[in-house]
């Protein structure tokens, strides 16, 4: 699969915005602070994190299939949010070439030798997703619905 990840633009907002169906989702995939439903103009603003970077994962044909940002959270460490793949594109391997480049730029950028992020501890698919990426849970700092995972030098 020949995917690109590129700094995201306002037409990747519109495409994105087709892949948020309710509230629920909305509230899960971008936190609760992002309400539903949003117009895909409000995007970048809604996103928008201190410190943070957004980008967007491209297919061949130039389509965004995906969307990822990251943020230094203290020195040495990057926190992953907000990661999404088209409904289209999911179970091909797109969600793991994301992250895979997510982790590559987000660790040049920052110069970071450790990556966290959060998934629902019901997100199966996810989960191990990030378990196979070399993420492991930080029960310590996880709640009843949310996992904190942590993987050193992403591989």
């Amino acid at each position: 699969m020949d995917l690109e990840l590129r700094t995201t633009e306002q037409s990747d907002y519109d495409a994105i915005a087709t892949w948020i169906e309710d509230a629920t989702s909305c509230s899960r995939w971008a936190g609760p602070l992002v309400p539903f439903p949003f117009s895909a103009r409000e995007l970048p603003e809604l996103l928008s994190v201190k410190g943070g970077s957004s980008y967007s994962l491209y297919d061949s044909n130039n389509n965004c299939i995906g969307f990822g940002q990251f943020w230094v959270v203290k020195q040495g460490a990057v926190h992953l949010g907000r990661i999404i793949i088209s409904p289209e594109a999911r179970g091909f391997g797109a969600g793991r070439l994301l992250c895979n480049k997510l982790m590559a730029k987000a660790m040049q950028e920052a110069g970071a030798a450790r990556v966290t992020l959060r998934v629902y501890r019901d997100n199966a698919p996810a989960l191990s997703l990030y378990s196979s990426l070399g993420f492991s849970i930080i029960e310590s700092e996880s709640t009843d619905n949310l996992l904190l995972m942590s993987a050193s030098n992403a591989e």
